[in-house]
């Protein structure tokens, strides 16, 4: 069985700056990730799928098809404005996760240490 992408609504939200995108994905068996879904629902509109940000997709007992929830947008600046960190992190690969997580958790344990040092410096 080959996966089908069947657009059910495609509205363009001018205030928040991005497309939304419902669309059936026929034949799925239930559960797919969400890089093929986003990769499916790219090749079907014509767009970059860096800037297609799977926020929900839902399957149901019984039933092979997936109904999936996709927002679209030209800058992904605006995507980190508007929505939750996570939602920006899952798009990524595991590796580049993890390169931005260990970054930040370096800058906060520095941030640590410089203040812990500081205070230690006054008690002097």
């Amino acid at each position: 069985m080959s996966l089908e992408v069947v657009l059910l609504e495609d509205n363009n939200n001018i205030l928040l700056k991005r497309r939304e995108i419902k669309s059936l994905i026929r034949n799925a068996t239930g559960s797919i990730p969400r890089d093929e879904a986003a990769n499916l629902i790219a090749g079907k509109i014509g767009v970059n799928k860096k800037n297609l940000l799977p926020i929900s997709l839902k399957s149901e007992f019984g039933n092979p098809d997936v109904l999936a929830l996709m927002y679209y947008y030209e800058d992904i600046e605006e995507a980190k404005k508007q929505l939750p960190r996570y939602r920006i992190l899952r798009t990524m690969t595991k590796d580049e996760r993890k390169k931005i997580i260990d970054e930040e958790k370096s800058v906060k344990l520095k941030a640590k240490q410089a203040a812990a040092a500081a205070a230690k410096s006054k008690k002097k």
